[in-house]
């Protein structure tokens, strides 16, 4: 049987750090293509470019996997509404901190696994009391990745600006960005 990658975030524009989560995920898991979901109306943050633009960053930069648009506001909803096989959800530790406060953390667990990213600056010692409070840590697994200083919030503060975006998010995704004239006030 095969597994699905999944890749989700709000992707308000996606940067160097996503695609280095994907690349260490198709790795460390042996997959050649992620599904990337754009979440069309993230229920945990506000976002400020349309789904339309945030999802055509995103193909820009994954260009390689399955990018499409999630129009389900939580993670369990998508869960509960999509067949994806042996689904094998991929976040950073920093992520993992928050998911006690996911919508129904233990229905997600139930219906995915999560593939967690460690990097240094999160220590596994912090990410314990997490795990003690799931009904299935078991199906928590680990993998590492380097460390990446970009942010989308950076991206858009800079792109507001005006600056430069080179050293935050891929070619791709700095042209259509310019093109588009995403995060201007």
């Amino acid at each position: 049987m095969s597994r699905s990658v999944l890749l989700g975030g709000a992707f308000d524009p996606p940067h160097l750090g996503h695609v280095a989560l994907a690349d260490a995920a198709r790795l460390h898991f042996a997959v050649e293509r992620l599904v990337v979901l754009v979440s069309e109306r993230p229920g945990h943050r506000t976002v400020q470019a349309p789904a339309a633009d945030r999802l055509a960053l995103a193909r820009a930069a994954f260009p390689r996997d399955d990018v499409r648009l999630d129009p389900y506001p939580y993670t369990v909803e998508l869960l509960r509404a999509e067949s994806f096989p042996d689904p094998l959800l991929v976040l950073g530790a920093d992520e993992l901190r928050r998911f006690c406060r996911w919508r129904e953390p233990d229905e997600v667990l139930q219906r995915a696994r999560l593939a967690v990213a460690a990097r240094p600056g999160v220590s596994r010692a912090e990410l314990e009391p997490v795990l003690r409070r799931l009904a299935r840590p078991d199906r928590v697994v680990f993998f590492e990745l380097e460390p990446c200083p970009a942010s989308s919030t950076e991206a858009r503060r800079r792109a507001a600006a005006g600056e430069p975006l080179d050293d935050l998010v891929p070619a791709a995704v700095a042209r259509l960005i310019e093109q588009r004239g995403l995060y201007r006030p």
